[in-house]
């Protein structure tokens, strides 16, 4: 089951970050979150993944043509016989990455549907190149496969970031939550789709808007709970929070 993952978005609101590469690209712990994300899908055996690029996908693309390179011992030989040998290579990751150029301003559904010809599958996953989180890609396949729907969407309440107040008729504070779970649920990502997905996807559609209302109303859209840790990059804070939780070996999302 190939595993797509976009990587196209711009990160306008990570500036600091995204003027020389894409956000996916944002290191923790020394490696690019999406490496991290990919590290989530294999340690559950799915190795098989399809990147559709878009801003600054170039970086992406010298970044797995020289993953061994950077990743492992090297031994050159210079002169007439140039020649670059790779030690202790079957260490490496076992994955199969497609990179598919799918357009700088191309929308997320679009950027789905130009891969279209890649999936030879039913079913395949879906995620952002900005998210992590500890969620058993497994049992997701399996709900999806039960419920027999053409998407299953991974929806868990996310943490405020603010204190939650609850006041009283005389103004007087009654009770104070930090950082509260909110109510109702989000979409976290982490989709499995059937094929018949592109059905409903045009050349530049937002798959959040018309394609996934379309979905829901056609009773073709499961959803499949989460109550553990998610969090995605939005913003600078954000990377820092990240960098901060590796730093302090609080990864919940490392399950290899």
């Amino acid at each position: 089951m190939k595993v797509v993952i976009l990587c196209g978005g711009m990160g306008t609101r990570l500036k600091e970050e995204t003027e020389f590469k894409p956000k996916p690209m944002i290191e923790i712990g020394g490696r690019p979150i999406l490496w991290h994300i990919m590290k989530i899908y294999s340690h559950f055996g799915f190795n098989s993944f399809l990147l559709c690029l878009g801003y600054k996908g170039n970086v992406i693309k010298e970044y797995f043509l020289n993953y061994e390179y950077m990743n492992s011992d090297i031994t050159v030989s210079l002169g007439l016989e140039k020649k670059v040998v790779v030690h202790d290579s079957r260490r490496m990751d076992n994955w199969q990455v497609t990179m598919v150029d799918t357009g700088l301003d191309t929308m997320t559904g679009g950027r789905i549907k130009r891969i279209e010809k890649y999936i030879d599958g039913d079913d395949f996953l879906v995620t952002y190149g900005d998210g992590l989180a500890d969620v058993n890609i497994v049992e997701s396949v399996a709900f999806h496969k039960r419920m027999g729907k053409i998407a299953t969407v991974t929806g868990l309440r996310p943490e405020s970031r603010f204190g939650v107040l609850e006041v009283g008729d005389d103004s007087l504070v009654r009770c104070f939550k930090e950082k509260p779970r909110l109510d109702g649920l989000i979409s976290g990502g982490f989709f499995v789709f059937n094929k018949r997905l592109f059905n409903y996807l045009e050349d530049n559609s937002v798959l959040e808007h018309e394609p996934m209302r379309r979905l829901a109303e056609d009773g073709e859209m499961a959803l499949f709970r989460h109550d553990g840790f998610w969090k995605s990059m939005d913003t600078y804070r954000d990377v820092q929070e990240f960098k901060q939780l590796w730093d302090s070996n609080n990864t919940p999302w490392k399950a290899w």
